[in-house]
């Protein structure tokens, strides 16, 4: 069992709420469920080994706290309401979501928080919760919160004068730093963007993003200072806005993805790819050859190569926006070239040019560009010319 306000397993998937229950502490018969739905979801026995933390100590109150089970897990905000008109001078009570234990449930700590502080109110105004016995309204709501999150996301809570509006935000996982040499694209198309909802950094950026211009270029373009640049387009990742691909070069190769396959089964997503990757939509691409230019994407075999050899503008395809699509729909993946020096009797270039110090493997050629502001072609040279650094494809 782990117990933490950040204990949600972050790997998980998202699930339904499987049970909310409604615990207090009674001054004679201590920490007990008085309302549960669905009834008996967790049993007494389980509740009793697992009390402590759902009443906890002072110190944890009005803290978001996850208990993980084997079977399930419990995500609690315990509450103390002072007065002197309760036993002990002190009303305890904690409004627990329960769903499966390999479940992610950090999207559903705002809404613990937000309901209980909706009950914090009800018991302030009319004692709610602990003037009578009589649990049904309680049950009601709760059974209420509990099929409108799982069917809709969201709940509207009304008791007498009082309403709380209760939503499920999926909170994405924070993304990863952006590089110089990254291409952010628009998920959706641009029409369907709005710019004025967004701050006048972003505004000042957007309209260099096209799918092409990777951030170095947006930054120098734009005239924004690079950090910011990369700020907004991680921003915009964030929301689920843009996605990032590789540099589109005819030099690139590419092979395909197991996810090809969906292509041929999935009728939605053809039409989506025969409307992305054609030239024109009045007179659209056959799904065959498109079919047929993924298929020829393979190891050694460039970008200029596959048009050379099966010319895409007869196919009324366009090839740039055909690789776009591949990468953002995950059916290709970019193969890169790392070059790497194998120290030996150095020539002369080796031990003076400063591009040197990126043949290490861990930088690719598309990074050593952005950094030294020099062609793969100028680079492919270099390597070409030195017998003591050698590529690695990957």
């Amino acid at each position: 069992m782990a117990t933490s306000a950040e204990c949600a397993d972050e790997r998980g998937q998202e699930g339904p709420i499987r049970c909310i229950f409604f615990s207090e502490f009674h001054h004679i018969a201590g920490p007990k469920i008085t309302c549960q739905v669905p009834d008996n979801f967790v049993s007494k026995d389980i509740f009793d080994n697992v009390s402590v933390y759902i009443i906890p100590k002072a110190q944890l109150q009005r803290s978001t706290i996850t208990v993980t089970l084997k079977e399930f897990k419990i995500l609690g905000f315990p509450v103390r309401i002072d007065n002197k008109k309760y036993a002990r001078n002190a009303f305890y009570f904690n409004l627990c979501f329960v769903c499966d234990a390999e479940a992610r449930t950090v999207h559903y700590e705002p809404v613990v928080k937000k309901m209980s502080e909706f009950l914090i109110a009800l018991e302030i105004e009319n004692c709610f919760l602990s003037a009578s016995g009589d649990k049904t309204r309680l049950a009601q709501m709760l059974q209420h919160v509990m099929l409108d999150l799982n069917m809709h996301k969201m709940c509207t809570l009304t008791e007498g004068t009082m309403t709380s509006h209760l939503k499920v935000v999926r909170q994405a996982p924070e993304p990863k730093p952006i590089l110089d040499h990254q291409v952010p694209i628009f998920l959706e198309g641009r029409e369907a963007f709005q710019s004025d909802q967004w701050d006048l950094t972003t505004q000042q950026v957007l309209p260099y993003i096209d799918g092409f211009n990777h951030v170095a270029r947006i930054a120098a373009e734009a005239d924004v200072e690079n950090n910011l640049v990369k700020s907004c387009v991680q921003n915009l990742v964030y929301y689920g806005v843009v996605t990032l691909i590789p540099i589109f070069q005819y030099s690139n190769v590419y092979a395909t993805t197991p996810k090809l396959k969906k292509l041929a089964e999935d009728v939605e997503l053809q039409d989506k790819c025969v409307a992305y990757a054609s030239k024109s939509l009045r007179q659209p691409a056959y799904l065959r050859d498109i079919y047929r230019m993924y298929a020829s994407m393979t190891h050694g075999s460039s970008m200029r190569d596959l048009c050379q050899r099966l010319n895409p503008q007869n196919l009324r395809i366009n090839e740039r926006r055909l690789v776009q699509f591949g990468l953002i729909e995950g059916l290709i993946r970019r193969i890169y070239k790392y070059p790497i020096h194998i120290p030996s009797n150095s020539t002369e270039e080796g031990r003076t040019n400063p591009i040197y110090k990126y043949f290490t493997g861990a930088f690719n050629l598309d990074e050593i560009c952005c950094c030294i502001g020099q062609s793969v072609a100028q680079i492919e040279e270099i390597v070409e010319r030195d017998p003591n650094v050698v590529m690695l494809w990957k």
